[in-house]
């Protein structure tokens, strides 16, 4: 079910407390963590695999607090800017040598665990910053096209409405 997360419905809140999505409930039990989500998943369903390769399961892991940071800072020379622009550097350095995904040519679960963070980071910088990912970080650039356009991005997206 989709819910609206501004007006929580009483079952969602009874079987998750805490309020988190996603969640899913796999074999009676409820599960409101993507990545163990993700590898439920994987389990039951192993073709095609998500499996991220070990070597590159941390890739990105270091943006959504930077960009937490960022958005939390009132004082524009904390560093906090430019923390989260040499984690995004990072990130498309890895693209260009990697691409257009993190392990290569094939989508895999840190590409599905990322594309949300870094959709929120473009919605909330540019709402409450009005701060954009600098254009050169071209590969960076393509990854999200790319992540933003898979159909099962676009049937759960939340509205970047403001």
């Amino acid at each position: 079910h989709l819910i609206n997360l501004s007006d929580k419905p009483k079952w969602f809140t009874e079987v998750n407390p805490e309020g988190k999505v996603p969640v899913v409930k796999f074999d009676d039990k409820w599960v409101p963590d993507s990545d163990v989500i993700v590898g439920i998943i994987e389990e039951k369903y192993p073709e095609p695999s998500l499996k991220t390769p070990p070597e590159f399961a941390s890739v990105g892991s270091k943006i959504l607090g930077s960009f937490v940071t960022f958005l939390k800072s009132k004082d524009p020379g904390d560093g906090s800017e430019q923390a989260l622009l040499t984690e995004l550097k990072a990130l498309d350095e890895h693209l260009k040598a990697h691409g257009p995904y993190i392990a290569g040519e094939k989508v895999t679960a840190a590409d599905l665990s990322l594309a949300p963070k870094l959709y929120h980071l473009k919605v909330a910088l540019g709402h409450f910053k009005k701060w954009t990912v600098p254009a050169d970080l071209a590969h960076y650039h393509k990854y999200t096209e790319l992540l933003f356009s898979r159909e099962s991005f676009v049937k759960t997206a939340p509205a970047d409405e403001k």
